[in-house]
């Protein structure tokens, strides 16, 4: 521990439980940082470890959540770059193992190691500071917006789809879902100038939002035309998102699955998945590469996910912040705690 000083964090010590701590402040190990956190995202997943919701095996409490966040490089452990100190980053959720067959093949989110992420089995960023493997690290420019870089996790699952999804000029894409991953999926891909880009949603004014994304058109479920679509992007995770999703795709087209659905979601009708010829893809996480897609983007100006933040809160009220979240408060976008 550093000197005696000491840090808060928000600790989740049950479902439904949970209180500001103050704790010793960490030291960094070998192959370790200490970032001090800038902001920290809430999103669903948080509310869902609170409630007592996520699925036995992906969470463990006690936990301090957040696995949306940014920060800069504070202290170094033994063996890391001790140039890394004070540089802005972000990085990896996962603790993927890096050995094993997927991670071997890049696919670092499909980790057979075993199930490891900031801020649901690893002590995450709501707080003041957080210890990260320096192998996670993406670094940022100097000057970077650190309140819209604590988005670049969702945009880094976006650009997971993306690559999955494979977009070419001149296509009809369908975004499903407004929420946050919709909006950032929506940025993303204005950016390969497709024909049309719909982005569907049942909130009418969570929808309208994305025109000022990059869509072509904001649409309720029903104003769809099934078949429409080369490629549709799935971001919601509602019940019926999956099974509707495909239904917009054209004969041929490709669809991906980006939100997590809970037990219960209806099914995709395999006669309609093989008489179509669909290419169906999911999501899990965002590899390595991905994140590095995403750095990249927001690096060069390309993804600017500052205008999706419209709440800020201390960690004192975490409580009244996470309120906030999963409502249908059109006004609501990225909720941040700010250490």
């Amino acid at each position: 521990m550093t000197g005696g000083q000491t840090d808060r964090a928000v600790l989740v010590e049950r479902p439904g439980a949970h209180r500001l701590v103050t704790r010793p402040r960490p030291e960094p190990g070998p192959g370790e940082v200490l970032v001090r956190i800038a902001a920290a995202g809430i999103c669903l997943s948080d509310r869902e470890v609170y409630e007592g919701r996520r699925a036995p095996g992906y969470v463990r409490y006690p936990v301090v959540p957040g696995h949306e966040w940014s920060g800069t490089v504070e202290a170094v452990g033994p063996g890391v770059d001790p140039g890394l100190a004070g540089r802005p980053c972000v990085a990896e959720g996962f603790r993927s193992c890096g050995t094993c067959e997927r991670c071997r093949y890049g696919e670092t989110s499909l980790c057979t190691a075993g199930y490891a992420e900031t801020g649901f089995t690893e002590p995450g960023a709501f707080a003041d500071r957080l210890l990260v493997p320096a192998r996670l690290i993406h670094l940022l420019p100097y000057g970077s917006d650190l309140r819209a870089a604590a988005l670049l996790e969702p945009a880094a699952v976006v650009a997971a789809a993306v690559r999955a999804g494979g977009p070419r000029p001149g296509e009809r894409i369908a975004v499903v879902g407004a929420g946050t991953l919709g909006l950032l999926a929506t940025r993303w891909l204005a950016a390969h100038s497709p024909a049309e880009l719909a982005v569907i949603d049942p909130r009418a004014a969570r929808a309208a939002r994305a025109l000022d994304f990059g869509a072509s058109a904001a649409l309720a479920p029903g104003e769809a035309a099934p078949g429409a679509f080369d490629l549709v992007v799935e971001t919601a995770g509602a019940p019926g998102t999956a099974a509707s999703s495909c239904l917009l795709a054209r004969r041929g087209g490709r669809v991906v699955l980006t939100g997590m659905f809970a037990e219960g979601a209806t099914g995709i009708d395999p006669v309609h998945l093989s008489v179509s010829q669909l290419e169906l893809r999911s999501v899990f996480g965002a590899s390595s590469a991905a994140w590095a897609d995403a750095v990249r983007a927001f690096a060069t100006g390309l993804l600017d996910p500052a205008p999706l933040v419209t709440h800020e809160f201390p960690l004192e009220r975490f409580a009244e912040a996470l309120a906030l979240v999963g409502g249908d408060d059109p006004t609501v976008g990225k909720v941040l705690l700010r250490p």
